[in-house]
């Protein structure tokens, strides 16, 4: 049982990691990742809404028709986003108008209702439940990276603190999104190449 819910948590942080193996949520991916704190807040948000999707599906998953659990699973995601959006704006208010409408976009982010449609409905909530941390905080790490990368040479800062110097001309295009989307073809091309070396490594 420990081996089969530690095989659901660790395949979200690489064979299955949202934007760069499955190329889902790439809408906030490229969106809002001009900076660390943006991507980790966004990915945060969505790791929220994605365990509590998760177990609410696992719970009602004997009892909700057919016919209308797309509905069902969309309204329930819906209620979870609007929280997520409301304790942002209450509590982080510059993150909350940085993120603008990308939190409330959540409900359409295919990442919460694929793993709603294709594992929570079919499981118990504890695999459930791992299956939602893994897939989302390896989200939240790729989210983050890419904002690392694009805050680093767009504004020379991590964090908003500098550092790189004065000498440092920043690359304007890396906060634009042709920066977005050349630091996630970059990515996806280095996660492949990785996996395919990875994969002659066991062969061999």
């Amino acid at each position: 049982m420990a081996n089969s819910l530690w095989h659901e948590f660790k395949k979200g942080l690489w064979q299955d990691i949202p934007p760069f193996r499955l190329v889902l949520g790439t809408c906030p991916a490229l969106a809002v990742t001009n900076s660390v704190i943006n991507g980790i807040a966004m990915g945060l948000a969505t790791l929220f809404v994605l365990l509590c999707a998760n177990i609410s599906v696992s719970i009602i998953r004997k009892i909700v028709p057919a016919q209308v659990r797309i509905a069902a699973y969309v309204v329930i995601i819906a209620l979870y986003v609007t929280v997520a959006d409301m304790f942002l704006a209450a509590m982080f208010p510059p993150i909350s108008k940085a993120l603008g409408p990308y939190v409330p976009l959540i409900v359409v982010n295919c990442i919460i209702l694929g793993r709603a449609e294709a594992f929570a409905q079919k499981n118990p909530i504890m695999p459930s439940i791992m299956d939602a941390l893994g897939i989302g905080i390896g989200f939240t790490m790729s989210l983050a990276v890419m904002g690392l990368i694009r805050e680093i040479f767009g504004f020379g800062s991590i964090l908003d603190i500098k550092i790189l110097g004065d000498w440092f001309e920043p690359w304007i295009v890396m906060i634009l999104p042709a920066g977005a989307f050349f630091v996630f073809g970059f990515l996806v091309a280095l996660v492949n190449y990785l996996s395919r070396k990875k994969a002659e490594t066991v062969c061999h």
